[in-house]
């Protein structure tokens, strides 16, 4: 399976899957209840000050952060202006700020959690569930894998609009084809991947 995890001593390698899932899960519940409004805006932007100074804490390096803040231009510049256009800035600065918050917490889980422990973690959590005739590992697979397919992705938009801007292609609809192609051959690869392994049919 392909794995985003960086292998390290940090602090964020350190602490148990769990304990990083549980801080995600609540960071996401928390600020989804925060409202779109100007007072927001300051706590926001210290949350997305605070979940990129996880990365140096990490042991990822400043280098790491610069990247991930790569991935996330476009979708900050192209989200933020629509968002303003139709709601006004201090809903576009909030909403965004959402976003980039979840974003770089999830690939901060995926670059210090091993793979195998982020499922083992997921199937434990989800364990009642077996009751009711739900595949636990299963659910566990499709929920770790769609977490660490969030920096996979950005991967993909930042090559993609690397290689257009090299050819003076400005973002448009066409910018969308290349980036799918990309996620499918990387389904197809990862699906290849498990049933090699035995975790598909």
């Amino acid at each position: 399976m392909i794995s985003l995890y960086r292998p390290g001593s940090g602090l964020l390698h350190r602490i148990p899957a769990g304990v990083k899932l549980a801080v995600l899960a609540v960071v996401a519940f928390g600020i989804s209840f925060l409202p779109a409004a100007p007072a927001m805006i300051v706590p926001i932007l210290v949350g997305v000050a605070g979940a990129s100074l996880l990365f140096p804490l990490a042991g990822l390096g400043m280098r790491e952060l610069g990247a991930a803040w790569w991935r996330l231009r476009w979708l900050i510049l192209i989200l933020g202006a629509a968002l303003g256009v139709f709601v006004g800035a201090p809903a576009a600065i909030v909403n965004t700020g959402r976003l980039v918050i979840l974003l770089l917490l999830a690939e901060l889980l995926t670059r210090t959690t091993r793979t195998s422990a982020l499922m083992a973690t997921i199937v434990r959590l989800l364990r009642p569930l077996r009751a009711l005739g739900v595949d636990v590992e299963a659910v566990a697979l499709v929920l770790s894998l769609t977490l660490t397919m969030v920096p996979v992705v950005g991967g993909f938009v930042h090559a993609v609009r690397e290689a257009q801007d090299a050819r003076g292609v400005r973002l448009g609809l066409r910018s969308a084809l290349p980036i799918l192609v990309r996620t499918m051959r990387h389904a197809d690869a990862v699906g290849e991947a498990l049933a090699a392994r035995g975790l598909a049919p």
